[in-house]
């Protein structure tokens, strides 16, 4: 049996952690300089090597693995990240971090060099990186060193012991969407879920759910990239259901098939009063919650207090919002402060990381599980008014996971 640590070192920890939220963007300062390997030859003038790009002067180094070159936003997504670590070091007093900042490119080449530079400067944690490529290529280094991750990928391919998911999960919304639908009497499911990744993983998890719950799956409909496929499949699944096949269908992905599905229902005669629409966190998205078909639904997020006020204060720091992965580096660096004050030399050990009770971030609770994956502690809503509203508040503590 793995050791447990106290409520009471938890307890000290979620005060440590706070309750913040966040979102946005910021340029970031640039990369140093690679610093020069050889010894000058006689006559040069000698080159004077760069400083590490670090944030913080604590005697506990980390890491902060970002894709600060890669195309397309990702930079501007790594500046706010990067913006995420100095609010958090400043909100924490005493903090005995030293930060060390590397590029990772968005690649698994990149990433195994950003590791490795890493592990070579001291770094006893790896925060990030954002790209499931990244996370590869860096684990490929670290965890070999014995040096463990908390990574911003939501791809469970790339989770192990040492290599710990931080975000925000499809098997965690499916869990929390699908128990709470069974306490509400729904006992019968079908799904529409996307041909590709995302709805496999997906699915699969609201199958265990619902199965868990006594309920059963009716139907389970795939859709692929043409608007011909998600209508036939989207009129299919609806007409399944009112006709008594499924008391709810889950339609998790943020595009045109909640749309679409809810559009079917409500062309049935009865169908919105007997069938109910069940969504995931990516229906937390205006176009979506103004649609009058999905009025009614219901949908797992995490309680947005939190965030909310994360986004005023990095707002007030840096002059913008937040991208939204940076809470997780926001949470991170915390976890990090509160680790390293409280634990000693065995501050990211396995069993400090993956405590069953938990720690509080931004978003709430959340645990880190043995197999990298995580659970978050999440809210239901209700899609109203072209809004949303909490029908179901978010736990604020996990129940005793097994073999503990």
């Amino acid at each position: 049996m793995r050791p447990i640590l106290s409520r009471r070192g938890i307890g000290g920890l979620k005060r440590w952690l706070g309750a913040a939220a966040l979102a946005g963007t910021a340029l970031a300062s640039g990369c140093s300089p690679t610093i020069e390997a050889n010894a000058p030859s006689a006559g040069t003038p000698a080159v004077q090597p760069a400083a590490a790009d670090t944030i913080g002067t604590g005697k506990v180094r980390v890491a902060l693995l970002l894709p600060a070159s890669a195309p397309g936003n990702a930079g501007l997504v790594a500046a706010s990240l990067r913006h995420a670590v100095e609010l958090a070091l400043k909100e924490t007093p005493g903090a005995d971090l030293t930060v060390i900042v590397e590029d990772d490119r968005g690649t698994s080449e990149g990433g195994r060099a950003a590791a490795a530079a890493a592990v070579d400067a001291g770094a006893e944690l790896i925060i990030g990186p954002l790209f499931a490529a990244s996370v590869r290529g860096a684990s490929e280094v670290a965890r070999p060193a014995g040096v463990p991750m908390l990574v911003f990928s939501t791809d469970a391919s790339v989770a192990a012991r040492g290599v710990y998911l931080f975000g925000f999960l499809p098997e965690g919304d499916a869990e929390r969407i699908a128990r709470f639908a069974a306490t509400r009497g729904k006992r019968s499911f079908a799904a529409l879920l996307p041909d590709n990744g995302y709805g496999s993983v997906f699915g699969s998890a609201l199958q265990r759910a619902v199965a868990a719950s006594g309920g059963t799956i009716a139907a389970v409909e795939r859709y692929g990239a043409d608007a011909a496929s998600l209508g036939q499949k989207a009129a299919s699944v609806a007409a399944l259901a009112t006709a008594g096949g499924a008391s709810a269908i889950a339609v998790p992905a943020g595009d045109d098939a909640p749309l679409r599905v809810g559009a079917a229902l409500a062309a049935a005669p009865g169908g919105p009063s007997r069938v109910q629409l069940l969504g995931s966190g990516q229906w937390n998205d205006p176009r979506l919650l103004a649609a009058p078909a999905l009025q009614g639904g219901w949908f797992p997020a995490p309680d947005g207090a939190g965030f909310a006020s994360f986004s005023a204060r990095y707002a007030a720091a840096f002059g913008t919002v937040p991208a939204r992965p940076a809470a997780l580096a926001f949470d991170a660096t915390r976890l990090a402060a509160g680790l390293a004050a409280r634990y000693g030399e065995r501050r990211f050990a396995f069993e400090t990381l993956t405590n069953p009770n938990g720690f509080t971030g931004v978003d709430g609770a959340f645990r880190l599980l043995p197999d990298g994956l995580n659970q978050r502690s999440l809210a239901v809503y209700e899609v109203a008014a072209g809004s949303a509203r909490i029908i179901d508040p978010a736990p604020r503590s996990f129940p005793p996971r097994a073999g503990f």
